[in-house]
């Protein structure tokens, strides 16, 4: 690892991460010259690209990174919590901009649209998050909401609980949304017979379940399609 002294503001400018991106585009940078932009400064050890590629090696790369909390990335040798702040709010803004592409048209119309509205928040999550988008009598989003963390069981998920924010919501209809940290979608035992108690507390009060769509690293898999709902 180079001394520190070795600034990037030393090197010449074409191959400068900032200089660099400005020139050629950030699809030619490196995932470390990416980070290193974000990272500004390195530390006595070595320059900001010597600790992004420190932080990447330790965490396992991008995805590893977006897994960590700020306490978590504190860890890693060189990173402080306004590091470690700047790099979660970078991933947050990528997150929320792929949830918009998709949800563009504010209607849930297909288990794509919901993959690809919460994809972004769930697939590399290391804790079961369940959630709820309400929606109108349209399939047009009203919200989505976080009901609760951890392993999906009948214990956890309290069915009147779900039928109280549906109709505090006003909603018509409901998607439920979980993911496997595991990064395997298949829904278990506990997964179907949670998501049968929903559909049947959820009819009682004409809520449509539109769907019950399980999230993974590289798929997801939804009850609807599935014909299980």
């Amino acid at each position: 690892m180079e001394n520190y002294k070795t600034r990037i503001a030393d090197w010449p400018e074409d191959e400068r991460p900032r200089e660099k991106l400005i020139r050629f585009g950030p699809e030619k940078m490196s995932e470390a010259e990416l980070l290193a932009i974000l990272l500004r400064i390195g530390n006595q050890e070595g320059s900001a690209i010597d600790l992004a590629r420190h932080l990447i090696q330790e965490t396992g790369g991008l995805s590893g990174i977006d897994g960590k909390s700020v306490s978590e990335l504190c860890k890693v040798k060189g990173i402080g919590p306004a590091k470690a702040a700047q790099i979660k709010a970078a991933f947050e803004i990528g997150k929320r901009l792929l949830s918009g592409q998709g949800r563009s048209s504010g209607k849930i119309t297909c288990s794509q649209d919901i993959y690809r509205f919460l994809s972004p928040h769930l697939s590399r999550h290391q804790r079961e998050v369940f959630k709820v988008i309400f929606l109108t009598g349209r399939n047009g989003v009203i919200k989505e909401e976080t009901l609760f963390e951890g392993s999906l069981t009948e214990s956890l998920v309290n069915p009147r609980e779900v039928v109280k924010s549906a109709l505090g919501e006003s909603a018509a209809g409901v998607a439920f949304v979980h993911n496997h940290p595991s990064g395997d979608p298949t829904p278990s035992n506990e997964d179907r017979r949670v998501t049968e108690q929903l559909i049947q507390a959820c009819r009682l009060v004409n809520v449509r379940v539109v769907d019950h769509v399980i999230i993974g690293d590289r798929g997801y898999y939804s009850f609807a399609d599935e014909g299980e709902l």
